[in-house]
């Protein structure tokens, strides 16, 4: 194996433009550990403003992977050198935008044999934040009314496509290409947000959703609390929600932060080769594009799922 490998790096805090394609010596996996070849690697827009990415620099982004198990340390037994795996990279260590990226193997997953490695690469960050959010956090069960804000970002996709997988009535709120996706997932109503509110369609008459999944946050989290009844969950990625206010209402109001569970990972790597769980990928890039990946975030119409950087294509 070579000694060398190429990395998306960035020397200092910023945006995209701090991304350079570096070259670097290959990491040693420690105890524990193993060493990756990868061979996809999704990222998330936002993670560049995330203070535990920039935690050790120079800092290297993608936090969710596909590949092959290049090396282990000795005392790693269950996964050998060849496997093919996945998973979900803690946020305070390197991400994955390189040849080789170092992962305890406590948390990687066996990658589904029915999805190529970029489509599983979108898995372990949004479809694992999806599956904690609904069923860790808001306990969905079959029945529930849920709300699942953003239904064509990387989260929202899963989150609609799940809820409906455990039985619950799914209203999404999309913009447009969305639209036409949302309907392909499953979701049983559909709110255009380019020409409809939902608050307007459902707070008039009454508070009607059990559970509210808010993957945008700002206004949309604030208008939320309207049209969740008593006793209702909502569940955030974006922001802690205003306590109090949830309180008045009679609702629980949680923000949380997806964490790796293989025994999760590999229950979702179950459903994607059983063809219940349908896989976006938004856009795809060479791993030496890697900067371009990242500034194709900032348009505010970007089409439907998530980015992956293609480092073995």
């Amino acid at each position: 194996m070579t000694e060398q490998m190429r990395a998306l790096r960035a020397e200092r805090r910023g945006g995209p433009e701090q991304l350079t394609i570096d070259t670097i010596a290959v990491p040693s996996p420690g105890p524990g550990e193993t060493l990756i070849e990868v061979h996809a690697a999704a990222i998330t827009f936002a993670e560049l403003t995330w203070d535990e990415t920039w935690m050790h620099t120079p800092a290297i982004p993608g936090h969710e992977f596909s590949g092959v198990v290049a090396d282990v340390a000795d005392d790693v037994t269950d996964v050998s050198v060849g496997d093919e795996v996945f998973g979900l990279i803690r946020f305070e260590l390197q991400g994955a935008a390189a040849d080789y990226v170092v992962v305890p193997a406590a948390d990687l997953a066996r990658k589904p044999t029915r999805l190529s490695h970029a489509e599983t690469a979108v898995l372990p960050l949004a479809a694992l934040t999806a599956w904690q959010a609904l069923f860790d956090v808001a306990h969905v069960s079959a029945g529930d009314r849920v709300l699942v804000h953003g239904g064509a970002g990387g989260v929202g996709i899963f989150a609609v496509q799940l809820a409906r997988l455990a039985g619950a009535t799914v209203t999404t709120t999309v913009r447009g290409d969305g639209v036409a996706l949302a309907s392909t997932l499953g979701a049983d109503h559909i709110i255009d947000t380019d020409t409809a509110d939902f608050t307007a369609d459902f707070a008039a008459a009454g508070r009607r959703f059990d559970v509210v999944i808010d993957t945008i946050g700002g206004d949309t989290l604030h208008r939320s609390f309207d049209v969740i009844v008593e006793g209702g969950r909502l569940v955030t990625l974006q922001e802690p929600p205003d306590q109090a206010r949830a309180s008045s209402l009679g609702i629980t109001a949680t923000f949380f932060i997806v964490a790796p569970d293989v025994t999760e990972l590999n229950y979702l790597a179950g459903l994607a080769d059983r063809a219940e769980l349908t896989v976006v990928l938004a856009a795809t890039f060479p791993l030496g594009e890697g900067r371009a990946a990242f500034e194709s975030g900032r348009g505010t119409h970007r089409p439907p799922g998530k980015t992956v950087l293609l480092v073995r294509p």
